[in-house]
């Protein structure tokens, strides 16, 4: 939930979110179908509360969530609700953009979330006073980064191993963004894309949405378990 990026490859869209996360947290499971609201939705569940940060409707719409809005924000000792249940809350309506609209969000902690609805990428933004949602372009690729993690100057250092990365591929496709996740700025245990900042705050999976019209391909890597499951299934 610290690290997504989205890429455009033909008729295919791919969305890969690294998840950072304290060690004391408990693990995670893998990405399972569940039903909410009547709507099935594929998820990796974190048992904390019961909530995600990446999950599947069954219309092939996919939602990623990040920690923060715009800038660091400064923790309160208690919100209204993990953000985590309000991704499901948000996916989980007719629409994820009418559930961004119309979920409330008071007392709720800064966050960033990443929709592709429809084949149209959205940024949705909660700051803790109000929502912002702006339409991204699909036809360009985007990475974002956790600002409760990284520094504006880090950040813009992730954005410029993104434009070098995609400066030397011929193509971008799945297996090269699992690559780019895994391996990009692996001597910087502090900064890079796979972190591990004194054994309390690690990167824990990386998870993968590939969306082609109706049919959407996931991929799960425990990077704690050494384990990597793929499900691929048609959607509605």
């Amino acid at each position: 939930m610290c690290t997504v990026t989205f890429v455009r490859s033909g008729d295919k869209f791919i969305l890969t979110s690294n998840r950072d996360e304290q060690t004391s947290r408990p693990a995670s499971s893998r990405p399972e179908l569940y039903s909410i609201n009547q709507k099935n939705i594929y998820f990796p569940r974190d048992p904390k509360a019961g909530g995600t940060w990446f999950a599947i409707d069954e219309h092939a719409n996919v939602a990623v969530l990040l920690n923060g809005a715009f800038t660091r924000h400064t923790i309160h000792s208690s919100y209204t609700r993990s953000r985590g249940l309000i991704l499901l809350d948000i996916i989980s309506q007719d629409s994820p953009l009418a559930g961004w609209h119309s979920t409330d969000l008071t007392g709720m902690e800064p966050f960033t979330l990443i929709v592709l609805e429809n084949g149209k990428l959205y940024q949705m933004r909660w700051d803790y006073s109000e929502k912002h949602l702006l339409s991204l372009d699909e036809e360009i690729n985007h990475i974002w980064s956790s600002v409760t993690l990284y520094t504006t100057e880090i950040i813009n250092q992730r954005k410029n191993w993104f434009h070098q990365f995609q400066m030397e591929q011929n193509y971008l496709d799945e297996k090269r963004m699992q690559y780019f996740h895994m391996h990009t700025g692996g001597s910087d245990k502090q900064n890079g894309l796979i972190i591990n900042r004194d054994n309390v705050v690690k990167t824990q999976s990386i998870t993968q949405a590939v969306v082609e019209k109706n049919k959407v391909s996931l991929f799960y890597h425990d990077i704690i378990k050494e384990e990597s499951h793929t499900n691929s299934f048609l959607m509605l």
